[in-house]
C-alpha cells in the first residue's frame, strides 16, 4: 500500500511541475505583452506620466489628463513598521529565485517536527514526517540534469558566501549558469569550473571587486581551468564584460590595511593618472591597485610595508615593487 501511495505522489509531483512551467510561460508572455504596450496619453501622446498612489490614478504630466483611475492596490492590506513585524504578518512564501534549481516553488517540510502551535509531534507522526521529508527531497530532483543543476547552484552559493558577494550578484551568476546549461556548454567541463566561472563573470558584470585568484581559492578547481572556462563561456554567451578597473579594489584593500580616506583618494588618483599614460595595459588589476596603495601610503605619510600590502591584496612583493617603480616614475614622485 505504501508503494502505491508513493507512486501517486511522484505522478502528482510531475503534474505539478508541468503546471508550474506552463504558469511561468504564461506570466512571461503577459509581462512581454505589457512591456510592448507602453502607456501613453491619449490626449497629447506624451509618455511623461506620473502615478499618484494616494488617489490611485495615472496623470499626464504635460496636459494633466487622468489616463487611468481606480487602480488596484496589489500590496498587502496590513501595515508594518519594522522587518520583524512584516515577517510576522506576511502570509506568503519567499519569491521566485534563479538560485534554486526549482526556483523556490516546491514545498519544504520543516525539520523541527512541530505543529502549527509549536507543540512537538508524537513518535508516529515524527516517523511519518521523516518518510515524507525523505521522499520530498527525492522527488524535488527528477533527473540527473536537475541534480547537477542543484549541485552547481549550491556551489555558486557556497563560493559567494565565502567571498561575501551580495545576493543580486549570486542571482546573476545562477542565470549565467542556466544559460550555459541551455546552450549545452557543459560537456567536457566540470560543474565546479563552470560554476566558478559563472560567479566570476557575474562579479565582473556587477563591478564587484573579486579577482580570479580569490574565486579559484574558494572553488575546487585550479585557476587555469577557471580562467579557460570563463573565457569560453563569456565568448559563447556573448557576455558584455568590460576590463576590470583597479580602482574598484582600492577601498577593500585600504580597509584591510586600516588606511585613511586620504590615502584611498590618492591611490585612485595615481591609478587614473598612470592609466592615461598606458601603464595599465597588460597588468594585473589587483597588483596595480596594491602598488598604488603602497605609493599613496608613502606620499601621505601613512606608510605600510610591501609585505602588509601584498598580504592584503593576495599578490607578491615583487609585483608591488615592479608596479610601484613604474607608477612613481610616471607621476614624477621622488620616492
Amino acid at each position: 500500500m505504501g508503494y502505491v501511495s508513493i507512486s501517486v505522489m511522484v505522478k502528482e509531483n510531475t503534474k505539478t511541475k508541468e503546471s508550474v512551467k506552463e504558469y511561468e510561460q504564461e506570466v512571461e508572455e503577459e509581462e512581454e505583452t505589457e512591456e510592448d504596450q507602453e502607456l501613453v496619453c491619449p490626449e497629447c501622446g506624451s509618455e511623461d506620466l506620473v502615478e499618484d498612489a494616494e488617489r490611485a490614478e495615472v496623470v499626464c504630466n504635460d496636459c494633466g489628463l487622468v489616463v487611468e483611475e481606480d487602480q488596484v492596490d496589489r500590496g498587502p492590506e496590513w501595515r508594518a513598521f519594522d522587518s520583524d513585524e512584516r515577517d510576522d504578518k506576511s502570509r506568503v512564501g519567499a519569491p521566485m529565485t534563479k538560485r534554486m534549481h526549482d526556483k523556490g516553488l516546491t514545498t519544504n517540510i520543516d525539520w523541527r517536527d512541530k505543529d502549527a502551535f509549536g507543540q512537538s509531534l508524537s513518535a508516529d507522526r515524527r516517523a511519518q514526517m521523516k518518510r515524507l521529508r525523505k521522499w520530498q527531497n527525492r522527488i524535488r530532483t527528477s533527473g540527473s540534469k536537475e541534480r547537477n543543476l542543484q549541485f552547481a547552484l549550491g556551489e555558486i552559493d557556497r563560493m559567494a558566501s565565502s567571498l561575501n558577494i551580495p545576493e543580486s550578484t549570486r542571482e546573476i551568476a545562477s542565470m549565467i549558469y542556466r544559460r550555459a546549461l541551455d546552450e549545452n556548454l557543459l560537456p567536457g567541463r566540470s560543474i565546479e569550473a563552470v560554476s566558478a566561472s559563472a560567479l566570476y563573470a557575474a562579479c565582473r558584470q556587477e563591478n564587484i571587486p573579486r579577482s580570479l585568484d580569490e574565486i579559484s581559492d574558494v572553488s575546487r578547481v585550479e585557476k587555469q581551468e577557471v580562467a579557460r572556462t570563463y573565457r569560453y563561456i563569456a565568448r559563447q554567451l556573448e557576455l558584455e564584460i568590460g576590463p576590470t578597473d583597479p580602482a574598484e579594489f582600492v577601498p577593500r584593500f585600504a580597509s584591510e590595511l586600516g588606511l585613511s580616506e586620504e590615502v584611498q583618494q590618492k591611490a585612485i588618483e595615481i591609478i587614473e593618472d598612470t592609466a592615461e599614460e598606458g601603464l595599465l595595459s597588460g597588468k594585473s588589476p589587483t597588483g596595480y591597485a596594491a602598488a598604488a596603495i603602497y605609493l599613496a601610503s608613502i606620499l601621505c605619510n601613512d606608510k605600510r610595508t610591501q609585505k602588509e600590502v601584498a598580504e592584503a591584496a593576495n599578490v607578491t612583493e615583487v609585483t608591488i615593487r615592479n608596479r610601484y617603480h613604474e607608477q612613481a616614475e610616471a607621476i614624477g614622485a621622488g620616492v
